[in-house]
Formats: C-alpha cells, structure tokens, sequence
C-alpha cells in the first residue's frame, strides 16, 4: 500500500474536490453504507444495481451503472475493491471492471476533511495506469461524472439530514 503512494504521479492523476455542508463521519458515512451508495454514486441518469457489497478494508462492491447514457440503454459492470479505510479520514480502492486483469484499473483515494464550521471536504483522487489512460478517460467525460457523482452525494446528504448549523445534525 505505502508503494502506491511512492509512485503516485501527478501526470496520471485526476483530482475532484466537493465541500459538503456536513459533518465528514455523516459523509463517510455514506460511503461506507450500501444501500446508501446505491441511492447516490454514479453520473446522473445511472442507477446502481448492486450484486455483492461488503465494504469493509479488504472488501468488495461489485455492482452495475444502468440506464439510459448517451441516448441509448446500457450497463457497465463495476468492482470496486477496498484497500484501506481509515474511519472519517480516508478510503483507498482498486476501481475498475469486474475482471481483476483489466489493465485500465485504477486507484481512487478518497479523504474526508473536516473545516472549522463543521463542512466537511471530500477530496477524490484517481491515480490511473498511464498519462494515456488518463487522457482518455478525461476525454469521455470522467471528469464531468465524477462532479455529478459528488452532486449526488450532496443531494442525498442534504435530503437526509438537518443543516449543521443545527445543533448536533440529525438523521432524520
């Protein structure tokens, strides 16, 4: 795992950061809950139809993007496999295709940040094979998803919870 950061590269690296207006355990929260992510991750216009989920360090989510995506009905299978969590900090996976040879598997780092007032900063960072991949991947809109995908959170969180400018934000 340490090598992983070793050998993190800028020039292969995408970076999305979102601020949400609640308390990072809420917001981790929702990353480690699968019926929870199902309701919110992927582009918009995507469902999840999840097939095993046990997200845990040393677990996998197996799950399908489905719908309609770019005017026609799809699905893409996805594994997603934790490498490490650190509760409230940070979220380390091995992303890609259910097939653990699929060279265009990437890592996606996940830390949660929590400001003085009480927001929390979700920073997502993919380290992906090689400069090319990451241009292609850029290049089919990766990164647009990825704001959708954190949009979502947002939405989910705020529909779920009381402001944090409420005392002691409750689950409703």
């Amino acid at each position: 795992m340490e090598k992983l950061f070793e050998t993190w590269s800028m020039e292969r690296e995408i970076v999305l950061v979102k601020v949400l207006k609640h308390p990072r355990h809420t917001v981790f929260a929702a990353w480690m809950d699968p019926d929870a992510l199902a309701q919110w991750y992927g582009p918009t216009g995507l469902k999840i139809v999840t097939h095993h989920a046990d997200i845990r360090e040393g677990g996998q989510w197996h799950f399908e993007m489905v719908g309609e995506f770019e005017g026609k009905a799809q699905s893409f299978p996805n594994l997603m496999r934790f490498l490490k969590i650190v509760p409230d900090e940070l979220i380390v996976v091995d992303y890609g295709t259910p097939d653990l040879d699929d060279t265009e598997r990437f890592y996606m780092a996940i830390s949660f940040d929590e400001q003085t007032d009480g927001k929390t900063v979700l920073t997502m960072r993919q380290l992906h094979p090689s400069r090319e991949r990451r241009q292609v991947v850029i290049g089919f809109g990766a990164v647009e998803y990825g704001l959708q995908t954190l949009d979502s959170l947002a939405a989910w969180l705020d529909d779920r919870t009381l402001p944090i400018s409420n005392a002691g934000a409750q689950t409703r």
